[in-house]
């Protein structure tokens, strides 16, 4: 079998398993209408676009989202990137574990991160911080280290939550270094938190897709909201909860980015600054995973529609 970052333009029959981790269906213009699925294919080495046409009900069926699936397809150059047009695939039973196998997972061991996380925690002066981040983690410790950061766009891999939140604490304590008046553990704890409510908006590691409660509320307002309950449970009721609150909040910057509110402590607006930071890195990698040296990838909407371009090294 043949994997996905193998695959070039012009190799044609090639044989492929892999895990459908989007898809949608469309129709053909014309006299003779019919349907086709575009599918996002993926493995432990990247994700390819590809399309089967002329597809019948019972395709339509099997092939759905988290559906692993073997074949064979001829991979052609289409809009500057890799697309597969598929000539036959067929479906394969598997278990979460197995198919665990098909994903990427974050470039960095996971007890090394934890570690790093939870030794952070530990060495929090204030005891109201200290408490409710370290009380959250081990609440939800499983989650954290397995689940992605998205369903798309950035860390949507297995472990990019705690990838991501790890690449940011770095940063965020390269900026306490720098910026001393900053309050350390007001900045970590918000770093680590920050995005805490995904393991609820989010279905679990295995092609993730939102929840009903992360569809209706999203994972801004659900973090505020494990934090308002965790506080209470814990019987922390002083203005370190409704810092960390606004930590949480105002973490996207902007209100059409999804923040209700807008940064209001320094600490909130570098939070924002490193967030956005990572994540756009994340986003630049992995285009540049996907085309050559040299070459431009496609337009990528989450960049502002933008061609990136991969350097000669």
């Amino acid at each position: 079998m043949n994997k996905i970052k193998e695959l070039e333009p012009g190799m044609d029959n090639v044989e492929f398993r892999a895990i459908i981790s989007q898809v949608t269906v469309g129709k053909t213009n014309g006299a003779n209408k019919s349907n086709y699925l575009n599918l996002t294919l993926q493995d432990s080495t990247g994700i390819l676009d590809a399309k089967m046409w002329s597809v019948k009900k019972e395709d339509i069926e099997a092939f759905v989202q988290g559906t692993v699936v073997e074949g064979k397809g001829d991979i052609i150059k289409y809009s500057g990137a890799r697309q597969m047009k598929v000539i036959k695939m067929t479906a394969i039973e598997m278990t979460d574990e197995q198919k665990s196998a098909f994903l990427p997972k974050a470039p960095l061991d996971k007890d090394i991160m934890i570690k790093d996380i939870e030794d952070t925690i530990a060495g929090m002066k204030n005891e109201d911080y200290k408490t409710l981040t370290s009380a959250l983690i081990k609440e939800h410790r499983d989650e954290f280290i397995l689940f992605p950061a998205a369903s798309r766009n950035h860390h949507e891999f297995v472990s990019g939550l705690i990838y991501h939140t790890y690449c940011m604490l770095q940063l965020a304590k390269s900026a306490a270094k720098m910026y001393q008046s900053l309050d350390e553990d007001l900045l970590f704890a918000g770093v680590i938190l920050h995005d805490i409510g995904k393991i609820r908006e989010l279905s679990g590691p295995i092609t993730p897709h939102y929840t009903v409660e992360g569809n209706l509320l999203g994972h801004i307002s659900i973090g505020a909201m494990m934090i308002s309950e965790k506080a209470k449970e814990l019987g922390i009721n002083d203005e370190h909860v409704q810092l960390l609150i606004h930590m949480i909040l105002s973490h996207h910057g902007k209100n059409e980015y999804g923040s209700p509110v807008l940064p209001q402590l320094k600490e909130a607006e570098v939070l924002y600054l490193i967030d956005n930071i990572d994540a756009r890195m994340n986003m630049f990698l992995k285009a540049e995973d996907q085309v050559e040296e040299g070459e431009y990838t496609k337009r990528i909407f989450a960049l502002e529609n933008r061609n990136v371009y991969k350097m000669k090294k």
